[in-house]
């Protein structure tokens, strides 16, 4: 059993995901950094997809009942145990009655805490993830409060695994995001798609699990009289389903790319859809971070898909043999 003493700022049990849901308007959920969340279970020994706490710019203070291994990957957040800092992205043990915190973030957004056998909270459709808008999963539907107890399921760690430096993100200030243009960036004016391309666009403070909004230039839009069931604002469409990532542009300013707890659809033009790789880069942007969005085509995209694909291959390499 882990006691939560301090929450941190939001912390969630997040696992790879409840999909199969998105058109009765349940959205995935899951981690929003899907690397991490392979890495820390990884570390620890778990399945790549267990559950795991989500902890966002702030870490949460828990206190173990029991002995078990613990792994920290994702946002550079220094795990501490009874004070003394343990290393991140490496496996180290705890016993019962260690205190686990943080220190403060130094780069990145979000920081994944797997323990050896799992955060076992019941499977709601299949996923143990938190979607909070929905009061569904998790620890009782919702972020961790103080004085929670979570179980933790059976499960043997081996401390010390380490993963390789050059399998680990580097959490920059200035990112670049690819993407997939349209369904809707016929929608914008030459100049309007040109803008979205060329501006480097800085990430607001509203950035969580359901979107990430971002504030730059005004996007020019084709002028045109709107169609039946659309609104009259130029951003409107006709209500159409919403893919994970997507970025829509309401009142043609302020994109907001659409995360993990997003709704499934609504009358915003999608301008571009985010690569699911690169889904990783935005949920480690802290506000401020300046991002530029580079449109790629199939090929490109396929290509990149391929890549991580042999990125977590390296890391499940790298953490399971030896």
């Amino acid at each position: 059993m882990i006691t939560v003493r301090k929450p941190g700022l939001s912390t969630t049990v997040q696992d790879a995901g409840r999909n199969g849901y998105y058109d009765l308007g349940i959205p995935p959920s899951g981690a929003l950094d899907q690397y991490s969340l392979r890495a820390a279970n990884l570390l620890v020994g778990n399945p790549a997809g267990a559950a795991v706490l989500e902890c966002v710019y702030l870490g949460p203070e828990l206190e173990f009942a029991g002995d078990a291994v613990v792994a920290v990957a994702g946002a550079a957040m220094i795990p501490r145990v009874n004070g003394e800092e343990r290393p991140g992205w490496e496996s180290f043990p705890v016993a019962a009655g260690d205190v686990l915190d943080f220190g403060y973030l130094t780069g990145g957004a979000r920081a994944y805490v797997a323990v050896s056998g799992g955060i076992d909270v019941p499977e709601v459709l299949g996923s143990r993830s938190t979607y909070a808008l929905g009061a569904l999963g998790g620890h009782e539907g919702r972020p961790l409060a103080e004085g929670d107890v979570l179980p933790v399921g059976a499960g043997d760690g081996t401390a010390g695994r380490r993963a390789p430096e050059e399998l680990r993100p580097a959490f920059a200030k200035e990112v670049e995001v690819r993407v997939m243009m349209g369904l809707y960036d016929h929608r914008l004016a030459p100049e309007g798609l040109a803008a979205f391309l060329d501006t480097t666009w800085t990430l607001t403070p509203t950035a969580d699990r359901i979107g990430f909004r971002y504030k730059g230039v005004e996007l020019a839009t084709v002028d045109r009289e709107p169609p039946f069931g659309a609104g009259q604002d130029p951003s409107n469409i006709v209500d159409a389903p919403y893919p994970i990532g997507s970025i829509q542009v309401p009142g043609s300013v302020e994109p907001i790319i659409l995360h993990r707890d997003a709704v499934s659809g609504g009358g915003y033009m999608m301008v571009a859809t985010v690569l699911s790789g690169d889904l990783d880069v935005v949920a480690q942007s802290a506000p401020n971070t300046r991002t530029r969005f580079v449109a790629v085509d199939l090929d490109q995209a396929l290509a990149v898909r391929a890549e991580r694909r042999d990125r977590l291959r390296r890391l499940e390499e790298a953490l399971t043999t030896g």
